[in-house]
């Protein structure tokens, strides 16, 4: 068997290196001319990290990213409302790590290059569609800078991993319609900064209105000063907002304002955003359920399957997993359209509960009660507010809806 992987990103080098250590072969398209270290931070889970530690790569990554340590979640006025452990300061077997993107993109595409071969991976292509027959499957390509037609790449199988504006998946679902906005905007930086409470806490404060920040670093030791790369994600309520494209840039002037009295003891907000090295924007984002992903030997994965507002660390994550599920599907099954389907079968609907979760009741709604419970003002004790019992309901909840609590990363393949 030959799998035609659309996509060199997360899930599309992911996907071909869990194939080649199943023995199944695989090549990779890619519409960009070169692949670079672009965007900024992205979170792994145990159970994605599970996944990628089942391919050999945790110390690759562990030698780029920051081992989590906590998530701790605070309001506006820098109060702390609730920290719990991460990874494998909470007992699990496999670490959590926050990571520039562009670093995990690195270590996946070394491995690619080592194990499945650097002549296995096509730049420059810009798929523009999809077809099939009883004995394979092809995906039409034209060259992304100059628009020539290059030759089909055919396989038995076409999966594709092209993102968030997945041509595939418009192929098949021709009359979705427009992605669903949340109401809330995001500017997303980057900023070297000290190290602030553990040095590898993953901060959560504020609530959408008027303002939440995400923060958390990425990358240790950057200078002589022992600086990290932080990351960071301000949301904001907003009715405007701009395609959606990783790579805008944003303007400090339409947000900062927000943030310009955050001034914690633990850290400075205001003045960390300001001194960023660079601000992207982005809509909080994501597209209702499809109702099916595969057509024969033709299937979704990733971003392109599901994608879901940027709440909970999930975004990757579940690619990752879908990748894994994948591989499993075409080892346990010798027709590759029954290995397809299975994998649908098993995906769809646990992406589509953690789009709809992600909407509704993501881990930091944990700052929605305090922010609806306090009417946004400073608390004297936060016992008074919101019991633990409360708090743990709503971690541990997304936890199970995610698939990352510790009974079913143990369970997990």
């Amino acid at each position: 068997m030959e799998v035609v992987i659309v996509g060199g990103g997360i899930a599309g080098l992911t996907f071909a290196l869990t194939l080649h250590q199943a023995g199944i072969a695989s090549r990779v398209y890619e519409t960009s001319a070169e692949i670079k270290a672009v965007g900024v931070g992205v979170n792994l889970l145990p159970h994605s990290t599970k996944v990628l530690g089942g391919l050999g790569l945790i110390d690759a990554l562990a030698r780029v990213a920051v081992t989590t340590q906590e998530a701790a979640f605070f309001n506006r006025f820098g109060q702390l409302i609730h920290r719990e452990p991460s990874g494998r300061f909470a007992g699990y077997d496999w670490p959590q790590f926050s990571i520039h993107r562009g670093d995990l993109q690195r270590v996946l595409l070394e491995a690619f290059k080592q194990r499945v071969g650097a002549d296995r991976l096509f730049l420059a292509h810009k798929c523009t569609g999809v077809t099939q027959d009883g004995q394979g499957a092809s995906a039409q390509f034209v060259h992304a800078t100059t628009g020539e037609a290059l030759p089909p790449a055919r396989g038995d199988i076409v999966i594709a991993c092209d993102g968030l504006h997945s041509v595939i998946r418009k192929q098949f679902h021709p009359d979705e319609g427009e992605p669903v906005y949340s109401g809330v905007n995001m500017w997303r930086g980057v900023t070297r900064w000290k190290p602030f409470l553990t040095g590898a806490s993953m901060t959560r404060a504020g609530w959408l209105t008027p303002g939440k920040m995400v923060i958390y670093p990425i990358r240790n030791n950057i200078d002589a000063e022992g600086r990290q790369l932080i990351n960071w994600v301000a949301e904001v309520t907003t009715p405007n907002y701009q395609k959606r494209d990783w790579n805008r840039a944003g303007r400090l002037e339409d947000f900062i304002h927000v943030f310009d009295d955050w001034h914690f003891d633990w850290l400075d907000v205001s003045a960390m955003i300001r001194a960023a090295d660079m601000v992207l924007e982005f809509p909080m984002i994501d597209a209702e359920p499809l109702p099916w992903w595969t057509q024969g030997r033709i299937t979704l994965m990733g971003d392109a399957a599901h994608p879901m507002i940027p709440r909970g660390s999930n975004g990757a994550g579940q690619s990752i997993l879908d990748a894994r599920a994948l591989t499993d599907a075409l080892l346990a099954h010798r027709d590759p359209l029954v290995a397809l389907k299975r994998y649908e079968e098993q995906r769809l609907p646990v992406t589509a509960n953690i789009v709809l979760t992600n909407r509704k009741e993501p881990p930091d709604a944990i700052l929605r009660e305090v922010w609806q419970r306090t009417n946004d003002t400073p608390f004297t004790n936060i016992n008074q507010v919101i019991s633990h019992a409360e708090i743990m309901a709503i971690s541990d909840g997304y936890k199970r809806v995610a698939g990352y609590d510790k009974q079913s990363v143990g369970q997990a393949a």
